[in-house]
């Protein structure tokens, strides 16, 4: 997965980096993402997503928050000076952190975890090498908090690789022929580990991919980038992106390509 897609204007971005978890905690998650950002007093920079469809477990300000999938864009603005350290999290921790993630979609919840915003809290506060101080603590912390990964959440995980991944699968019925499942488990094992359907998940790689594209080169033709993506035609990308984004294709590529870090933010 590339550092960027899901962010709609990488360039109103305040510093942010995307690490990679610990040895033991890569069935866990897929990666951290940390922002830090000084916003200017009486200003504010907009970051608008169209994220993932997994749970992020989030650290901020002494809180711990677990989101679960989205099923539209979002945005956030960020004031004053601060942090967040999150984790994109695989479906094979999900199960120790919530019961259904059907339940936290487009939604999130406190999670009780004093001891793991105290440690991300001391990290952070250290200097160089704070964010790496950040994974290794919240790697160790996600490890200790779900135990031992079985077969059935390495499946789990494999799910996401085969919906998401690079190579993604076409179709909810080419998903399940490599998992060698039937749609009906794969609906299941979507619905167990991530909240949303393999279909919903489908759709938002495309749409992920769509925007990436428009945004680095402005001058591709709608019709031939719905094709590469499995859209019947242009118009069909263009409801996609309406529903999902609120503008169409056209608008966002104005949009991206004036895009400007002025509002900002430094690390």
């Amino acid at each position: 997965m590339r550092p960027t897609r899901g962010v709609l204007y990488p360039a109103r971005l305040p510093e942010f980096h995307r690490l990679p978890p610990a040895a033991g905690a890569r069935d866990l998650a897929v990666w951290f993402w940390i922002p830090e950002w000084s916003i200017e007093s009486g200003r504010s920079s907009r970051q608008e997503i169209v994220g993932y469809p997994a749970l992020n477990l989030v650290v901020e300000q002494g809180a711990v928050t677990l989101s679960g999938a989205t099923t539209r864009a979002s945005h956030r603005d960020l004031r004053g000076t601060s942090w967040a350290v999150g984790a994109l999290l695989r479906p094979a921790a999900v199960a120790a952190l919530v019961d259904d993630p059907a339940a936290l979609v487009d939604t999130e919840t406190i999670i009780d975890a004093p001891d793991l915003a105290d440690a991300i809290g001391a990290a952070m506060s250290t200097g160089e090498g704070r964010r790496e101080r950040a994974v290794a603590v919240f790697s160790d912390w996600l490890v200790r908090r779900v135990g031992a990964v079985d077969e059935s959440a390495r499946h789990a995980n494999a799910l996401v690789d085969v919906l998401m991944g690079d190579d993604a699968a076409g179709s909810v019925e080419e998903a399940a022929m490599r998992l060698a499942v039937s749609v009906r488990t794969l609906q299941r094992m979507a619905h167990r580990h991530v909240g949303v359907s393999p279909a919903a998940m489908i759709r938002r790689r495309r749409l992920q991919e769509a925007a990436e594209r428009l945004r680095l080169d402005p001058g591709i033709e709608l019709s031939g980038l719905a094709a590469d993506l499995g859209y019947a035609d242009h118009a069909h990308l263009t409801r996609d992106f309406r529903s999902i984004l609120g503008m169409a294709p056209r608008t966002y590529r104005a949009g991206a390509s004036e895009q400007s870090p002025d509002e900002t933010a430094r690390m």
